[in-house]
Parts: C-alpha cells; structure tokens; sequence
C-alpha cells in the first residue's frame, strides 16, 4: 500500500462528501485507539471544521489520557479542530436505574454505552451540520462485525472501513500519530474489566486478515490447527453478525398484492 496516495484518496474523498452533502465538516469520537485518531487526522486534514469528542464512561485512566494527548496533538497541529469533553457516566448509571437488573448482562451494557456515545455524536452533528465520522476498519465492519448496531455502526460516512487493521497502522505512522496510541493493544473500552479486543475475539487483526483474505481468495490449502481455529472464530462471527455487517433485509411485496 502506498501510504501517501491513500491518505490524499480519503482527504479527498472526505472534502467532496461534506462538500456534496452541504455540511461543515465533521464529527468523531475519540476513543484513545488507533482507528479513531487516524480517521480524525485524516478528517482534520480537510480543512473543514471538525469537532473531537471525548465521551468517558468510567472511562480506564490510560484510555482517558490516550484520548486526551490524541485532541491535544490534533487541535495543535490543525487549527480547524476543536475538542469537548462529554462524561456519559451519569446517563449510563440513569440506564441502570432504569433497567430491570435481570437485563443488565456485559453485552446489553457494553452496546448501551456505545449507543449512548451514538446519540451524543448525532447532537453535535445536528446542531453544527456536521457528520458523523466512522471509525470502522475493514475486518470489524466486513470481516467478523465487531461493533455495536446503532452505535458505533451508526455514522454517516466511514472513512477507513476498506482498509484492513495493519493498513491503518501503516496511515498511523505516516500521519505521525502520537507512539502511545500506536503501541496501545486494540480495545473497545466499552467492558468494565478492561478487555482488549483480543481478549474479546480470541483472535489477532493480523489472523483474523489472513482469515479474511483466505476466504476472500477461496483458499483450499492445508491449514494447521492454529489456523483452523482462527478460521472457526472468523466464519462464525461473519455468520452471526449478518445482520449488522450486511444492509437491513426489506420484505418486498409482490405487485399482484398492491393492486
């Protein structure tokens, strides 16, 4: 991949849609990891507005201080882009409150926060006539769905999502992205217990790309049983998450019953 070009391509590209779409510019949550801070250098470098917004949920600290030191080298290299702070905190323990406990399982609160996070995103965007930024590479958004359905699925543009993990870092090290977020192991720091996205798949990027690819390319030689598990995590989340990484299913009615 030839890093430079890509990073025009997607400037480019980004400029254009705001410009088609009569907006100012953008939006975009700042995580802490690799896939927001390259997607909200590439946004800044448009030269439209751009909003960066940190939205803790008992947020870990290192998690916190990533995102901070990110907005912090953003806004002071791009005189476009302004930050603000959002602590969700309150409005998920409200969730809680509210929730029968018996509901309140790791995964219903983890895609809450992420959809909380959504909702904060659409109410800058509303009010500034900003997008909203995705943050999704090509193995969470095609590969296995590694994200949360209406939450930080829900953008208006996703910027990276045809570049694999290790593509993203290649565009982090050219974009000089601060070297605590590139040496970060990958999180969605939506579990209390601070897993890694490791943790969470069972699987690298690198293994899960090499399955992906493998599919892609319709392999058939011989694997070994490392290989065979990582093939059996890929194909069972691609499976199972059909529904978020392929369009909503519309029921088409027949003609002959509209007449």
């Amino acid at each position: 991949m030839d890093s430079k070009k890509t990073i025009e391509h997607i400037v480019n590209w980004l400029k254009n849609y705001s410009e088609q779409s009569k907006t100012e510019g953008f939006v975009i949550g700042i995580s802490g990891g690799i896939d927001s801070a390259v997607t909200s250098t590439l946004c800044a470098m448009t030269g439209k507005k751009v909003i960066a917004l940190n939205m803790p949920i008992r947020q870990f600290k290192t998690e916190f201080e990533r995102s901070n030191e990110h907005i912090e080298w953003l806004t002071s290299n791009f005189k476009n882009v302004e930050s603000d702070k959002v602590d969700l905190s309150k409005v998920l323990e409200s969730f809680e409150e509210t929730l029968k406990p018996d509901i309140q399982d790791f995964l219903v609160m983890a895609n809450t926060r992420a959809r909380i996070r959504m909702t904060t995103l659409y109410a800058f965007a509303t009010r500034y006539r900003l997008l909203v930024a995705g943050t999704g590479n090509k193995i969470e958004d095609f590969g296995i769905g590694f994200f949360t359905k209406y939450g930080d699925g829900g953008v208006d543009l996703s910027p990276i999502a045809d570049l694999t993990k290790s593509q993203v870092y290649a565009l982090a090290k050219e974009l000089k992205v601060v070297s605590s977020i590139q040496d970060a192991r990958p999180t969605d720091g939506l579990f209390a217990d601070g897993r890694t996205d490791e943790d969470q798949i069972g699987a690298t990027y690198p293994e899960l790309e090499w399955a992906m690819e493998y599919c892609e390319n319709n392999e058939n030689y011989a694997l070994d049983a490392r290989q065979k598990h990582v093939m059996e995590i890929y194909t069972s989340r691609n499976r199972a998450n059909k529904h978020k990484i392929e369009p909503i299913p519309v029921c088409l009615i027949p003609k002959s019953h509209l007449s």
